[in-house]
């Protein structure tokens, strides 16, 4: 069904369409609405409106449409530090409001670490083979030597990681249960709103499990915007991880990405670039010590 087509069916008298990346903004004789493809979990928006969680957009779409229609928020001009800020608030009333917890087996928490544990052997041969080849060519180009002068990094960082993993693998093989919230699964400042109040919006991705995993979201999306220490002891003041959460929330954003070197020789370099600053800035947030005598190639 067209986008107009939908709007008559609630209706609603289209004035103008706008499109802004995967939204539509439209303009109706009753105001204005957002349109953007993804069905929602009506499972999941029923229980947080039964938890009185209402820092969300009003949808208009019904359960079995593979769209949302919600109303217009006018987002204030805020500073994104203090915005940031009352995102990870928001985050831990969501969390706080939905808790609760799962009997689960062992299978569960062995596959986790399994998993883990196989993708940072994966990086380890990847890198390997990726640095072996570079390394037999007479010219690097500049992306190439930017890796190879960091190769040793990326080592350091796999290998801390698998420390990390092993501890965590300790303190869970024999647990029963995990603490489990809604997840918004899609944390950025992009899909939080300020006007009358805080809005959450863009929940097509929203899941139940551990809250650890919308923490980890928000760092890939902002981990070179923010120092991420406040953040986490804001969230902390209303909602404090347990030990084994915030040690695999350690190991989650500690994992060394993947780049590879299809793109551009600018956007390699910018992609390797951003991954060992990330890779530095987390060092100096997980080891303050540590890093305070590290230097960046």
């Amino acid at each position: 069904m067209k986008i107009n087509e939908i709007i008559k069916s609630k209706g609603l008298k289209a004035r103008g369409y706008r499109k802004k990346g995967k939204i539509t903004i439209i303009d109706t004789v009753d105001g204005k609405y957002i349109y953007k493809e993804g069905k929602l979990n009506p499972q999941i928006l029923n229980y947080l409106k039964s938890r009185s969680f209402d820092y969300m957009p009003s949808f208009l779409n019904s359960e079995n449409e593979t769209f949302q229609l919600t109303n217009y928020i006018e987002d204030l001009d805020i500073p994104k530090e203090q915005k940031i800020l009352d995102l990870v608030r928001l985050t831990a009333l969501l969390h706080s409001k939905t808790t609760h917890y799962k009997e689960i087996d062992l299978d569960y928490y062995e596959g986790i670490y399994d998993d883990l544990d196989n993708n940072l052997n994966y990086l380890y041969l990847y890198y390997t083979d990726l640095i072996t080849l570079i390394e037999t060519k007479v010219y690097m180009s500049p992306s190439e030597g930017l890796l190879a002068r960091n190769i040793t990094k990326i080592y350091d960082t796999i290998d801390e990681n698998k420390k990390r993993l092993d501890k965590w693998h300790t303190h869970i093989k024999e647990k029963r249960k995990q603490r489990q919230v809604v997840l918004h699964n899609n944390l950025k400042l992009d899909h939080f709103l300020e006007a009358d109040s805080s809005y959450l919006i863009s929940w097509d991705k929203a899941k139940v499990g551990s809250p650890v995993f919308d923490l980890y979201k928000l760092y890939q999306n902002h981990a070179l915007d923010f120092d991420f220490e406040p953040l986490l002891n804001e969230y902390e003041r209303s909602y404090p991880l347990m030990t084994e959460e915030k040690e695999l929330l350690f190991i989650l954003i500690s994992q060394p990405e993947l780049i590879n070197f299809n793109n551009s020789e600018y956007q390699n370099c910018q992609n390797i670039g951003k991954m060992i600053d990330k890779i530095y800035k987390t060092e100096m947030f997980l080891s303050p010590e540590k890093s305070k005598n590290t230097e960046k190639e």
